[in-house]
């Protein structure tokens, strides 16, 4: 591959917290005596503690993604690496690859499928994984493409190739690319709990108030908890009206694909699956397409996917009285979680609704300021918790729809301070000066930047 010390690389996280590709290639860099590599991976969960042990150890020194989790956030959070991460959002990261402000030399890709010309697809193989769309884009972007793989089949691979050869390298076989039953997490059951369901059921009464569940509707809704519970009303609202949407979008749980082949939906467009039933939907059904990172978000091009998205539901771990969004550092500061495509989603569709338990453990989700702002609250329609619902006071006609409805709306000052008679108000967070992170939005600028923990 021509990997050198000091070169930036890069890995996607289709088999998210199953993979093991990312330390194969970092252990094997650190045996060839690789530095300083900056790493660039399309983000980084829970499986990727052992990214921890890289930056100790000077082969890893600087980090750019859109998630950090675990073992690694801990390790930035408390200034262990040499210069700042950069967090994006997916369409952000796409924008940077593509101008160039994100360099990527070397692309280490998992081929849960693959021949030996490199043509590569994730639908097939022991390790199947469904949609490529963060590995399509480093294919096309990055100096040198390594397809590594598990599963080396005949030549030519058939019948649907998400990466064709001619975007390839080399092609490097491993005993195991790693373990598809660990992509799903959790993120598409139903959840039973309570105040996520009742979360759910006020998030979708807000949906059906704002009339954009019609004819020719489009959808996105992240994986678990309060938004899978609100997506099972939108499905049984649509299906008893008879109501057939244009597409739904993202990351793509098997309750979407089951959504497709029931005519709820025209089209998917699948930029990361979820689960095992995503990845035979999208073999089985023309209907259920591929579609790459800057096609699904890039804010850059002529046209993606999110810029005609009806409704989007999200999540959070904490919102403000200005309605921004914090999905990245937990109320303690340190770093936990990923962009995502949250900032993408917010600022395209018409609709974004944040759905939040109004505490966790005691300490209240909703604040003056979040510790760390990923999406602005000028993109946010609405927060929705247990207590009730909190419209941003630029969308006055959402307001009126919902209050016509008979939903519990309240000013979200008024819900922050409800829910602090049962909290308290939590003590602040003691940071230090020097920076440990970088936000940027997704057309670049700079919107938060995060400090080392005391």
């Amino acid at each position: 591959s021509g990997l050198e010390s000091g070169m930036t690389v890069s890995f996607h996280h289709h088999l998210r917290n199953g993979d093991a590709v990312v330390e194969q290639v970092l252990a094997a860099a650190e045996a060839l005596g690789i530095r300083n590599l900056t790493l660039a991976p399309s983000s980084l969960g829970d499986e990727a503690d052992c990214v921890a042990g890289f930056i100790r150890r000077g082969v890893v020194s600087r980090l750019h993604t859109s998630g950090v989790r675990g073992e690694v956030g801990k390790a930035i959070s408390r200034g262990e690496i040499e210069a700042p991460v950069v967090i994006r959002s997916h369409g952000g990261r796409a924008r940077a690859v593509e101008e160039g402000s994100l360099r990527i030399d070397v692309a280490f890709l998992a081929a849960p499928a693959c021949d030996r010309l490199g043509n590569m697809t994730g639908s097939a193989g022991k390790a199947a994984c469904g949609s490529l769309g963060y590995a399509i884009h480093d294919a096309r972007y990055a100096g040198r493409v390594v397809a590594v793989t598990d599963n080396l089949v005949p030549y030519p691979l058939a019948p649907r190739i998400s990466i064709p050869q001619y975007l390839v390298d080399h092609v490097a076989v491993v005993d195991s690319i790693g373990d598809p039953s660990k992509i799903a997490t959790g993120a598409t059951r139903i959840s039973r709990d309570p105040v996520q369901l009742r979360i759910a059921e006020l998030a979708f009464g807000l949906i059906r108030a704002s009339g954009f569940l019609k004819e020719g509707c489009s959808f996105q809704t992240g994986g678990g908890g309060p938004s899978l519970a609100a997506a099972r009303y939108v499905r049984d609202y649509m299906r008893e009206r008879g109501i057939r949407g244009s597409y739904g979008i993202g990351g793509i749980t098997g309750f979407m694909a089951d959504m497709l082949r029931d005519g709820l939906f025209e089209a998917l467009f699948d930029v990361q699956s979820f689960d095992a039933a995503v990845t035979s939907s999208m073999a089985e059904n023309p209907r259920h397409m591929e579609a790459d990172v800057s096609c699904y978000a890039n804010p850059f091009n002529r046209g993606c996917l999110v810029n005609d998205l009806d409704v989007v539901v999200l999540a959070a771990l904490d919102v403000d009285t200005d309605f921004n969004v914090d999905v990245l550092t937990g109320h303690d500061g340190v770093l936990r979680g990923a962009s995502g495509g949250h900032s993408d989603t917010a600022a395209g569709a018409k609709l974004a609704v944040i759905t939040v338990p109004s505490m966790r453990n005691g300490v209240p989700s909703v604040r003056d300021r979040v510790q760390t702002v990923v999406t602005p609250g000028e993109t946010i329609d609405a927060v929705v918790t247990e207590r009730g619902i909190a419209i941003n006071p630029r969308r006055e006609d959402l307001a009126s729809a919902a209050r016509a409805a008979g939903l519990p709306v309240k000013d979200i000052r008024d819900l922050k301070a409800e829910i602090e008679r049962v909290t308290g108000v939590p003590d602040e967070v003691e940071f230090a000066d020097d920076i440990v992170g970088i936000v940027e939005y997704r057309d670049g600028t700079i919107i938060d930047s995060i400090r080392r923990v005391v």
